[in-house]
């Protein structure tokens, strides 16, 4: 039987009506802020555990001042001279913000309304309760996520995991400042999604080379069961393809700035030309047909004179620059959705090396096929013949969202994200945003992810995007976030019963996303022959530079 441990007495109600106060010595500093303690009361005439977060601590009974006078002198020792009681000093006020009784029927808490009695005992809340209550998922088991334990606790002794149900129907936002471990957080939650007991279907969208390390998965025995073994696949920006017909008319005008009115229009009737002549499979050179044959004054010949008009000269000639001999946009090849999407495949597409519009042209392309095919399979409409069926529900993680979401920019993948946050729960497609800017995200784009991983955030603008947005975190929490510590995070919403403080669990594999030690970089360059090339090189650069400058003083001579 769990021993109770009782740290105080109730002294009366808080500021708020969900807030109580109790008096505790607490000798051992155990009642710390963002701890849980409960009391015990009738409801409906059940003995029920009424479950509450510190959320302030104030001294009652402090040494007087003029006992600090003589910094060389401690106050203890003025206290024993004076005969003050020194141990009786230790007393504090509490404040509790009240969470409520558990309910196993509802998988939430209800808060009774009604504050505790004056000198009723407070407890400690034990491990073993909290493991119960605070997680909507349980370590190891299937549609859990352990990322951490409980920061108030020592490691391990309430282990917290998130229910995969909960972010992947309701999305996923991980926000943190830069160095916090946002990424690190990322990769402790795909390998969970990677395990045996979730075998997810999972896309990174990665435009830093981050998580290539994931890889390890494959090759440990933590991942493995029976026959299931991960599958990880990298796409680098060399094997990235987008098929030129795939592109919407908002994709062509995005990646075609500065167009005049007069050249949209144009485009616009190009592009439904080609549609009508080609359906869904045409090329550059149909489409820039479908240009001259649109054309004011086309007379319906196939000559190009027609280009001497400037309209359609400028058109052409900005499709040509940006599409034409681009690697990225092709006219035949494209990424099938079955080689991205698999239960049990962990997909990384790597656009480092790719300019930013068209990593948001490509972002915007994938996620509106994906949703599409999800709505086409849920409704019926294709079956596994077809290239576009997709029979399982997937999950897509985005890092530096804020690049594919812009606050105050028209970014072409922002409406695509949009409708995917507000609709795409109902057809199995989740979104996974990750970044360190939330100032600059769209603020709508933010405010429909139900869970939130929040690490420390020293901007004041991000801070204040974070409350105005993120609704499940109460300000007590909030006031934490510049605070926290590398690895310590704020998670929040759909996937936990009510907000908590973590510490990150330990990864399995390899972080990516490692700082480079330029110091260490820099003497491994000396110590590798680097200075004496360099001295060689630059005796040579000076020999060159002296001929040529006895040549010129010859030459002037």
């Amino acid at each position: 039987m769990i021993q109770k441990q009782c740290v105080g007495t109730v002294k009366g109600p808080g500021e708020t009506p969900h807030e109580f106060t109790f008096i505790a010595p607490d000798p051992e500093r155990r009642v710390k802020h963002g701890e849980f303690v409960y009391y015990e009361t009738s409801v409906d005439g059940e003995e029920k555990l009424i479950l509450g977060r510190v959320t302030g601590r104030l001294p009652v009974k402090l040494f007087p001042d003029s006992f600090m006078a003589d910094p060389a002198v401690s106050p203890e020792s003025v206290a024993l001279l004076l005969g003050y009681d020194s141990d009786a000093r230790e007393l504090f006020e509490i404040t509790v913000t009240v969470l409520g009784y558990y309910d196993t029927i509802l998988h939430d808490f209800i808060n009774p309304r009604v504050p505790p009695l004056g000198g009723a005992p407070v407890y400690i809340a034990e491990d073993e309760l909290l493991t119960q209550v605070l997680s909507r998922g349980h370590k190891d088991e299937r549609g859990s996520a352990y990322i951490g334990d409980l920061l108030s606790r020592p490691p391990a002794s309430v282990p917290v995991a998130l229910s995969v149900k909960g972010f992947t129907s309701t999305h996923l936002a991980i926000i943190a400042s830069t160095g916090s471990g946002k990424s690190y957080l990322a990769g402790v939650l795909l390998e969970e999604l990677m395990k045996p007991y979730n075998r997810a279907a999972v896309l990174i969208v990665d435009p830093h080379g981050e998580y290539g390390t994931l890889q390890q998965m494959q090759n440990l025995a933590a991942f493995c069961e029976g026959n299931y073994k991960p599958t990880v696949r990298i796409f680098r920006p060399e094997d990235v393809r987008v098929r030129i017909s795939t592109l919407t008319l908002g994709d062509l005008r995005y990646l075609l700035p500065n167009l005049s009115e007069k050249m949209h229009y144009q485009l616009g009737r190009a592009y439904n030309f080609a549609q009508r002549s080609h359906g869904d499979r045409y090329t550059l050179e149909q489409l820039l047909y479908a240009v001259r044959q649109t054309a004011d004054g086309n007379r319906g010949d196939e000559s190009e004179e027609i280009e001497d008009d400037p309209t359609t000269g400028g058109l052409i000639w900005r499709m040509n620059s940006a599409l034409r001999g681009n690697k990225v946009f092709n006219d035949f090849e494209n990424l099938e959705l079955d080689q991205l999407f698999q239960p049990g495949m962990c997909t990384i597409l790597q656009l480092n090396e790719v300019d930013r519009r068209e990593q948001q042209v490509i972002v915007a392309t994938l996620l509106r096929r994906v949703y599409q095919a999800r709505v086409d399979t849920e409704k019926g409409k294709v079956d596994r013949s077809d290239k576009g069926y997709i029979p399982f529900p997937v999950f897509c993680l985005l890092e530096e969202a804020h690049n594919y979401a812009p606050a105050n920019a028209d970014a072409v993948s922002s409406e695509v994200l949009k409708t995917i946050l507000s609709e795409g729960r109902k057809f199995g497609v989740s979104i996974g945003l990750i970044s360190q800017r939330p100032g600059k995200l769209d603020s709508d784009v933010l405010s429909q992810c139900m869970t939130q991983c929040i690490m420390r955030i020293t901007n004041p603008i991000d801070q204040n995007r974070i409350a105005e947005s993120v609704e499940s975190v109460g300000r007590d929490l909030l006031k934490e976030l510049p605070s926290l510590s590398k690895g310590q995070v704020i998670v929040s919403g759909a996937s936990v019963n009510t907000p908590v403080m973590l510490k990150v669990r330990t990864r399995l594999t390899d972080h990516g996303g490692q700082d480079i030690d330029a110091p260490e970089l820099w003497q491994k360059w000396f110590d590798g022959g680097g200075k004496a090339a360099a001295d060689r090189d630059n005796t040579l650069f000076a020999e060159k530079t002296l001929r040529r400058d006895e040549d010129d003083l010859l030459l002037w001579e």
